[in-house]
């Protein structure tokens, strides 16, 4: 197993900037963004433009990750792909294609994405919908030697009441998506807040994890008993600020790292275990975010096999 990070947390620096900060500091991966550049949006990135991306800019990329002895473990795009504004919906279709065309063409075994919703439909209409979505999705990444990878994120914010946003969150969807032909990109964080124990979830599907994220998670039981599991309700500016838990690098939060990489280990993953900084403590300026990838590193380097 390898440790990485998600290069979304660093959006102004470019991939080769990064590229020589991590191996530096003494990661062996990244998860390369790999947003469409769309202006400033929060938790993006496009440290990889797949517009145009061709034989020569492969052969560049790869060349930068040799220079550093770096591991590059999945393209990064995580976006509705149930968005209920159809032209929406199909652009970022498309731009999931896009990616799993790039990733062959590099050698990156994954590209990481979100179900998504559509918050008017029941989650059954939308499943009904995701299914034929992704048919064609799964077969132009099997075609070319890719698995696309879906992150167990909650996405509350997506939803005007706080519900889940992102139809993948329990291990009831994650056997409906692997019959689908998609694989996890496993992340504790978001099972420790909506009461699923992280390790139990895991252990009997290691083998449909692709790809790992590293994310910690605060809760604060006080504050949940006033606002209850889908956190503000009567006043929630901002759709992403549940109430009683925030988002830590890992370390300082409540997930139990040492049983999360050895349940990994004993079910035979050997991938990248990829730490995804959304951090508010150490965030904010760029110093702070590299910080926090240090505490991330000291925190889960000592539990992985060299």
């Amino acid at each position: 197993m390898k440790l990485g990070f998600l290069t979304a947390c660093l959006p102004d620096r470019s991939l080769e900037e990064i590229a020589a900060w991590a191996a530096a500091e003494g990661y062996a991966a990244l998860e390369v963004a790999a947003w469409p550049d769309l202006g400033d949006r929060p938790f993006t990135a496009t440290h990889l433009d797949v517009e145009g991306f061709d034989a020569g800019a492969a052969e560049r990329f790869a060349a930068l990750f040799d220079q550093h002895g770096l591991t590059a473990s999945s393209l990064a795009y995580y976006d509705n792909n149930l968005h209920p504004d159809p032209v929406e919906r199909s652009a970022v279709n498309a731009h999931v294609a896009k990616l799993i065309d790039a990733a062959a063409l590099v050698g990156i075994p994954t590209v990481g994405t979100f179900i998504g919703r559509d918050p008017q439909l029941s989650v059954a209409e939308n499943l009904r919908a995701a299914e034929k979505l992704f048919a064609p999705l799964v077969d132009r990444a099997g075609e070319k030697g890719v698995k696309i990878v879906i992150e167990n994120c909650v996405m509350e914010g997506w939803h005007p009441d706080g519900y889940p946003g992102n139809l993948a969150y329990s291990p009831e969807l994650w056997e409906w998506m692997f019959d689908l032909g998609l694989y996890l990109n496993y992340d504790p964080s978001h099972l420790v807040w909506i009461g699923i124990d992280p390790v139990e979830a895991l252990r009997p599907y290691v083998d449909r994890v692709a790809h790992a994220q590293a994310k910690d998670v605060e809760v604060f039981p006080e504050r949940r008993n006033r606002y209850g599991w889908p956190g503000k309700a009567v006043v929630r500016e901002d759709p992403w600020d549940v109430g009683w838990w925030r988002y830590r690098v890992p370390g300082l939060g409540q997930v139990d790292w040492r049983r999360v990489v050895d349940t990994l280990y004993e079910g035979g993953f050997d991938g990248v275990l990829s730490v995804e900084h959304e951090d508010p403590v150490w965030g904010g300026t760029e110093d702070k975010i590299k910080t926090g990838l240090q505490v991330a590193h000291r925190t889960l380097s000592p539990l992985l096999v060299a």
